[in-house]
Parts: structure tokens; sequence; C-alpha cells
């Protein structure tokens, strides 16, 4: 079933709302990155441009407006939150009347800045589930990163990433499936993205999504199948090309895998039960979690890459395949 238009708001609600956690307010994003408002995207950043032909790209608060615009018109009878954006990697610069002039003595009014990596979260929180005790609420998203952009070339076709999925409000972790993100948005101006982000929010299969969540509790790695998942998502990064090839993707860095080894044990909303046993829900906000310190860039697709390593992990386990990820 696609996700449409809604003039039938649809709120997923459980009958012992007592079990629903909701207690997190921490970014959806962590890594270097700081929360900003979006008046000061608008009033007190500059705008990078294409040196060769000093056009001006798509501003981070432009891509935000179009984005929140786009949602208020497609989803006309839900509210929608003001966005939560995060920002990294500052480009500091200066006025041209403060050349020369040392960097302790600039006042306010004489330095420049933007931020290389802009991501946001749009909440739309009368849509929501609970899985496995934790309240998730619809959202949808972007990246702007003008590092994948050439600025030192003429105006061309501009770089975005947009996700439609939801954010597990216990801890922010995002949960974004394939048909909910896209990668590689090309646009030469803001006015294109309104049918790049209809047509993903028409695609996204929002109940499919849900179903595959809500089965994820239903399997389980034991303490000794958890410790013999951890050795091998280590082994990965020392894998041939060759072998990566042959082996669902692993897109986990050594400190993510720590940080996942170290929730496993004091997480405690996601960590280990009595016996050591932990459900595939709790493995994947793991994840996700430890992804939260991956940079703004590819935060996103990782997420989507973790959604995609449970579920084959559960369609193994379900089917009683073999999966180079777990034990015989």
């Amino acid at each position: 079933m696609q996700l449409i238009a809604n003039n039938n708001p649809v709120q997923n609600i459980i009958q012992d709302t007592s079990e629903i956690i909701t207690q997190s307010s921490s970014g959806f994003i962590e890594a270097n990155t700081q929360e900003v408002t979006l008046e000061h995207l608008k009033k007190e950043c500059i705008i990078p441009v294409f040196s060769k032909d000093n056009e001006t790209t798509i501003s981070h608060a432009q891509f935000i407006e179009k984005t929140t615009e786009v949602v208020q018109g497609f989803f006309p009878e839900m509210l929608v939150n003001q966005p939560q954006i995060r920002v990294s990697h500052v480009v500091k610069g200066r006025v041209p009347s403060a050349i020369g002039k040392p960097a302790k003595d600039l006042l306010e009014e004489e330095k420049t800045i933007y931020y290389e990596r802009c991501a946001f979260l749009i909440e739309l929180p009368e849509v929501f589930e609970v899985v496995n005790g934790n309240k998730i609420t619809l959202n949808i998203g972007g990246v702007r990163a003008y590092n994948q952009e050439n600025l030192y070339s003429k105006k061309s076709l501009e770089k975005f990433k947009i996700f439609i999925g939801f954010k597990n409000t216990v801890c922010t972790n995002l949960c974004i499936s394939t048909d909910g993100f896209l990668n590689e948005v090309r646009i030469s101006s803001i006015h294109e993205l309104t049918n790049q982000m209809e047509g993903l929010f028409s695609n996204y299969n929002k109940e499919k999504h849900l179903t595959l969540m809500l089965k994820m509790p239903q399997y389980s790695f034991t303490e000794k199948q958890f410790a013999h998942f951890i050795g091998k998502i280590k082994m990965y990064q020392h894998l041939s090309k060759a072998e990566k090839q042959l082996i669902f993707p692993i897109a986990l860095t050594e400190s993510q895998i720590g940080n996942i080894i170290k929730n496993y044990y004091q997480c405690p909303n996601f960590g280990r039960s009595l016996d050591g046993s932990i459900n595939f829900w709790k493995l994947y906000n793991l994840i996700t979690e430890a992804n939260k310190s991956s940079y703004i860039d590819s935060n996103f697709e990782r997420n989507v890459c973790a959604y995609e390593l449970v579920n084959e992990l559960g369609y193994s386990m379900k089917n009683r395949e073999p999966n180079w990820l777990t034990s015989n």
C-alpha cells in the first residue's frame, strides 16, 4: 500500500499506552554537529557560489523552506512540526574591510560563515506506531553537503538527499527504508524539488516499512550468536574487495562497532536481556544509535544499510538459510 496525499490522517495507537517510552531529546545526528535555527541560516550565513560564473548555489535555508512547503501541501490535514536542523563543518570568512585584521580583533559584523553540511528533520507527530514499546513517528528530512559539489566550476545540477521514514522517540534514532530514501536528487533550481519529493512520498510503502519493523522483535540472537555477529562485522573490514562483494555490505566503523558492544551491555532501552539475548529491534537500534557518529553526508544511507542488514538477518533466520554473519 502506497503512502498518498492524506485526507484521512492515520493514527496507530497501542492499547496499553503505559508501555510507550518517549524519554530522549538527543540529536538525530551527533558526530561534530550543532543545532541551529532556520532564522540563523537565513540571516547570519552567506551563500556559496560557483566560482567560474558567480552563480549562487541553492542555500540550506531554501532547501528546508521548500521541503516544509511541499510537506504541508502533500499532507494538508496533518500537524507538521518546525524543522530540526543540524549543521557541521563551518566555513569562516571575513568582509573585505577586515583584510589584514588579526582574528582576535574581528567584530561580529566583520565575520562571515556558512556550513558545508546540513541535515534536517520535519516531524508529523500524528502518524505514529509502537514497536516493542517504542513510539516511532513519521518524519521527512534532507541533507545538503557542499563538499559534494564542484564549487570551483560553473553552475551545474546540485545534489540533495531526501527521505521519508520514522524516528524512534526514545532515542531519536532514524528508521529509513530503501524506498523511502533518494540518495542523489539532482536539480538546477529549488522549484524542481517539488516533483522529486512528491514522487518519493507517493512511492514510499509505509505499510511494508512498518510491517517489517514490527516483525523485528520476533527474532533474536543468543549471547553467543551476538558475539559471533560482532566478530564477523569486525572481520568484514579486513576482507578483500572481491570477498566483500559476496557478502551483505557492512557500513560500520571500528568505533561504531565498539559502541554497539558497549550499549549491548549498558543501554537501558536496547541492551541485552537477563539471559544475554537481544531481539532484532534492539539490535537495529544499537546499530542506528552507533550510526549517529557518522558525518552528515553519509548518515542517511548508513541508516538505510542498517535497516537492510537487520532484515537480511531476520530473513535468514526465518528461512533457515546460511548467512556469513550468523553462526551455524
